[in-house]
């Protein structure tokens, strides 16, 4: 069995660094909220999540392996430079909008280990990021090494939580059927489905499979290994849904945030509990938080035109002002921070349905792609991610007015 394990890990890397940057705290908060205060009747929308994940990461990875290209240069050439701009620009947006949430995460987990005051936390850790970003001079295999290590530890950590709580098995099982969906509830479904389809990730995935090294030989391996990522994540996410429903849902209990779990957690099972899934939310935030400013940084670089190479010092730059600026915002900004982080949001909107776009253009040209074209399923699926992705980010912008009115 860990000789089977240890071949699985030699054998993958893209699939875990994608898995580790949308598990993030935000998405451990939303997984935490919708278990303690719906129990497990969502649990469905987490698998209808990673069929939209997985379809669009194996077709960045498709991309990935069969091109010498980038996929935002081949957007730049067939469609032109000002589309692949535009969703470099947005991602650079959109990831340093969730660097506060993963810097708070990483006080969050180290206070609730050492009993530190979190605002100290992102004051080590960033640079710790910084000296990784600069030494490495091969980032993405020492990205790939850190993340199998930080995804082991959240799922021993989430893992030991979940059994402490004790779920019954039937009303978990019901959870995997669509039962509890109204108009209502489209708010819930939306946010649960961002716990687990994040699409500058999946557009990310081409990119890490060049960085392998993976050529058109290795499509199948390729892919394996995007399933097999996806598919841990997916497994997180429901770990931590079904531990607060579990633990939480019965006594009426409402999270709000990760923080809350913990405590909620501490007072069930004792101070080991919240110890160990301290843990379990640091190593989520800080792969979250390293990983999510790689792909902001080299989107926007390659967007630019600059680089499309995650070692390139030029590149590096950006990654390292996106941990700049989710540090700042964590420990200094004095301001109003829900404002920030909505005016930061709302301008990084565009991505989403932007990649979307473009990725289903590239995956359906037949002149980039020839025989490796999507077939019918693949854009059946493609078509209804974007449906869902197009009503997520309504939902995200009719949240936004809501916060921008109240504040």
């Amino acid at each position: 069995m860990y000789r089977k394990l240890k071949n699985i890990l030699k054998s993958v890397g893209p699939g875990f660094i994608i898995a580790s940057v949308v598990l993030g705290p935000g998405s451990i908060t939303v997984a935490s909220r919708i278990g303690s205060e719906y129990g497990y009747a969502f649990l469905w929308v987490i698998v209808i999540a990673t069929i939209f994940m997985i379809t669009y990461t194996s077709m960045s990875a498709r991309f990935g392996v069969i091109s010498s290209n980038s996929i935002l240069q081949s957007i730049a050439d067939n469609y032109g430079r000002w589309f692949a701009l535009l969703i470099g620009i947005s991602a650079f947006l959109s990831t340093s909008s969730f660097q506060f949430g993963n810097n708070l995460g990483i006080g969050i987990g180290m206070q609730g280990i050492t009993g530190i005051n979190e605002r100290v936390w992102p004051l080590i850790f960033t640079p710790l990021g910084i000296i990784l970003i600069f030494w490495a001079k091969n980032l993405y295999k020492v990205l790939e090494n850190l993340m199998k290590f930080m995804v082991m530890i959240m799922i021993i950590a989430f893992f030991i939580n979940l059994i402490l709580t004790k779920p019954e098995i039937a009303p978990l099982a019901k959870g995997f059927v669509p039962s509890k969906f109204s108009p209502d509830s489209l708010n819930v479904v939306s946010a649960l489905m961002a716990t687990s389809f994040a699409l500058a990730a999946a557009l990310y995935q081409s990119y890490l499979a060049q960085d392998k090294g993976w050529k058109r030989e290795n499509l199948k391996r390729s892919l394996k290994d995007t399933y097999i990522g996806i598919l841990f994540l997916a497994l997180i996410s429901a770990i931590i849904l079904i531990t607060s429903a579990a633990a939480l849902h019965p006594k009426g209990i409402l999270v709000n945030s990760a923080a809350d779990m913990a405590m909620q957690l501490e007072a069930l099972f004792g101070a080991y509990a919240k110890v160990i899934f301290s843990v379990g939310l640091c190593a989520a935030a800080f792969s979250s938080m390293m990983v999510n400013s790689v792909i902001g940084g080299g989107l926007l670089a390659d967007g630019l035109g600059i680089s499309r190479s995650m070692n390139d010092k030029r590149t590096k730059i950006f990654i390292v002002a996106i941990l700049l600026i989710g540090m700042f915002v964590a420990v200094f900004f004095r301001g109003n921070v829900i404002y920030a982080l909505i005016m930061a949001q709302a301008s990084s909107m565009l991505a989403v349905p932007l990649i979307a776009v473009g990725l289903f253009l590239v995956l359906n040209n037949k002149k980039v792609m020839g025989k490796y074209r999507n077939n019918l399923l693949q854009n059946i699926i493609a078509v209804a991610g974007f449906l869902v992705v197009s009503l997520m980010v309504y939902f995200m912008y009719q949240n936004i007015l809501a916060q921008i009115r109240t504040t």
